[in-house]
């Protein structure tokens, strides 16, 4: 466990990096519906908004494995506090009375819109999966003796997607005129194993970032000692 209380050189960098992860994942990815066509698959139709779930993952467990789950913490709460505040403007400036001269509203409404169900869901979500995949990886660490980042990454990500597609869907969309009632399983199970195994893909990637901020910070946080608590903003 580290004692140090001089600064990390990039730990703001990794912040920001995750809270603008976040925010794009939310304002940008939920609008769309792609479709690509895979060896073996045929069409596959997702939402846009999973290419970025797991990149925000990568930066999630970096921060645990490297600052430790209350560093992390304070992350995940900036994250929090940053889409709460992008959703509260959102549907501000949706509900602006539109200039007689200004023709997109239609278009800025499917963009911005989303309903305040949708946006409760998927804070819920995000704050729930968040400190799961934190918990969980961090508790790892220990019980692996720093060895296998790979069990960490992937086990807390499996835990943390989990929770979050069992709380998204149904808060959002369970007896809502979008998505059937029955398809929801289906959605929910797709999405959690396109998050996962892209996690997985990702690996060699995480690695990379794990071990550079670890030789540049010369810091590799145990949470032996750690209040896991959420509700606090303590490092």
């Amino acid at each position: 466990m580290s004692t140090r209380q001089q600064p990390y050189k990039y730990y703001e960098f990794v912040m920001a990096a995750f809270v603008a992860v976040y925010l794009c994942s939310n304002l940008i990815g939920p609008a769309k519906a792609a479709q690509l066509t895979l060896p073996w698959l045929g069409h596959v139709t997702f939402g846009a908004g999973v290419l970025f779930f797991p990149i925000s993952y990568i930066f999630g467990d970096s921060l645990t494995e490297v600052y430790g789950y209350a560093r992390a913490r304070r992350v995940i709460w900036a994250g929090f506090g940053a889409m709460a505040f992008a959703s509260l403007m959102s549907y501000v400036v949706v509900a602006l009375p539109p200039a007689p001269e200004w023709k997109n509203q239609a278009a800025y409404e499917i963009a911005f819109g989303s309903t305040w169900r949708i946006v409760a869901a998927s804070l819920a979500a995000f704050f729930c999966g968040e400190f799961v995949n934190s918990f969980v990886l961090a508790k790892m660490k220990i019980w692996t003796e720093g060895r296998y980042l790979w069990t960490r990454t992937i086990g807390s990500t499996i835990f943390g997607e989990g929770v979050d597609s069992l709380l998204f869907y149904p808060l959002a969309f369970y007896n809502s005129n979008q998505i059937p009632n029955e398809l929801l399983p289906a959605i929910m199970l797709t999405q959690f194993l396109a998050k996962v195994g892209v996690e997985v893909l990702f690996t060699p990637v995480t690695y990379f970032i794990v071990n550079r901020l670890k030789r540049a910070e010369h810091e590799d946080y145990y949470d032996r000692d750690t209040r896991f608590t959420p509700f606090t903003l303590k490092a």
